[in-house]
């Protein structure tokens, strides 16, 4: 009856909670963690062995890497979505994918409870509770941190007094590592007007030269680089291995949390953001000018909506469907130049490329209208606005 899912991640908070919860609150405590791209094998035994310590009866480690690209990530790039023109969603479209895993593992076991180490000052205890609640509204939520608005000094002081004296010292800068980026969070991105410095970034710059890149779109989805095919999943992977040695894709994003405060964090994400601007490029070759109109709005209201965790929405799901669809004619390859902190779009090569058209050259010469057609459009295209300063003159 007192069978508990925590969500684990073997940092102070979630220890705490474990320790607590199991020695004190008499629970049968399950750990389970998801990676998403951010955990090494060593790591996962680890974060095991310290959940066992710390009196959970099991630890399940979840491989969820694909299932974040498939019911995430693909979308994230067939959007283009950077949130406020900056940040590709790193971490938020991370935990959407955790919560829903962490929560189908409470069901199989026949978990009464779930917890997790959420603070009440962020946006994942928002977007925890709306995915455990939507999907096993049965389940009850507990929060230690949260309710008890515990201190971190607090927190060190229980676990120390039962024996478990990890390096609980906190690192001075936060680093959340997962497939889609990583976020640096330190006591720079407290304030508004600082920078992280350069050692505070996981990537440290080990190339100088230039390189160039070539990589293949089929559908929309990044499908080989330089000619060697393999699946998104391992391309996200080794282009970052690339692209990372340069220092590229570091920035601080400046945004809005779900519970009206604003939030400052710094990232580093090379591939998410090569990716996107040259997924960009080619759709702006292969796409329609209103195809190009709605993706856009659609996109940025997908992207609002997964960071803000409402990823269970049935519009989700619709705008999905639109997106699919969009990407049928994303095919081709887009040229990349590699350099040093930055990196540039040289091209586009594409059966679906619409400049390939017979109709015309841009500025040149056109095979499609006579002049008397380009007049009589022109005419006929300036009539609202000569309707308009007609009837407002005196104005």
């Amino acid at each position: 009856m007192n069978k508990l899912v925590l969500a684990y991640s073997g940092g102070l908070d979630t220890s705490y909670c474990a320790l607590k919860l199991s020695k004190d609150e008499g629970f049968e405590v399950h750990a389970v963690s998801v990676n998403t791209g951010g955990f090494s094998k060593q790591e996962i035994t680890t974060i095991g062995e310290k959940a066992v310590q710390l009196g959970a009866t099991s630890y399940t480690s979840i491989d969820a890497v694909q299932s974040f690209y498939d019911k995430v990530v693909k979308y994230l790039v067939f959007g283009n979505v950077l949130k406020n023109n900056t940040y590709p969603l790193s971490v938020s479209a991370e935990r959407i994918v955790q919560a829903i895993e962490i929560v189908n593992h409470a069901k199989k076991i026949g978990a009464k409870y779930i917890a997790h180490g959420s603070t009440g000052a962020g946006n994942d205890q928002v977007r925890f509770d709306m995915i455990f609640q939507i999907i096993a509204p049965e389940i009850e939520i507990i929060t230690p941190i949260r309710d008890h608005q515990l201190s971190r000094q607090t927190e060190i002081d229980y676990l120390q007094g039962n024996g478990i004296d990890y390096a609980w010292e906190k690192a001075k800068y936060s680093i959340n590592k997962g497939l889609w980026g990583t976020s640096v969070g330190g006591e720079e991105t407290l304030t508004s007007h600082q920078v992280l410095p350069e050692d505070a970034y996981p990537s440290q710059l080990e190339k100088t030269e230039s390189e160039k890149v070539n990589l293949s779109f089929e559908n929309g989805e990044l499908i080989a680089i330089g000619g060697a095919k393999d699946s998104p999943v391992n391309n996200i992977n080794k282009l970052n291995e690339i692209a990372s040695k340069f220092a590229i894709g570091r920035d601080i994003h400046v945004g809005d949390t779900i519970i009206g405060i604003k939030g400052r964090v710094g990232f580093e994400a090379a591939a998410p953001l090569i990716i996107i601007k040259a997924h960009h490029l080619l759709e702006k070759h292969v796409l329609t000018k209103w195809q190009q109109h709605h993706k856009e709005y659609l996109a940025n209201w997908y992207g609002t909506m997964l960071h803000e965790g409402q990823y269970l929405d049935e519009v989700m799901r619709n705008i999905e469907a639109f997106l699919n669809d969009s990407q049928k004619n994303v095919n081709g390859d887009v040229m990349v130049s590699l350099h040093p902190y930055r990196f540039t779009l040289d091209g586009i090569n594409s059966k679906n490329d619409l400049m390939r058209s017979s109709f015309a050259q841009y500025g040149e010469v056109n095979k499609g209208w006579t002049a008397n057609d380009a007049k009589g459009f022109i005419k006929i295209l300036s009539n609202q606005n000569k309707i308009y300063n007609q009837v407002n003159q005196t104005k």
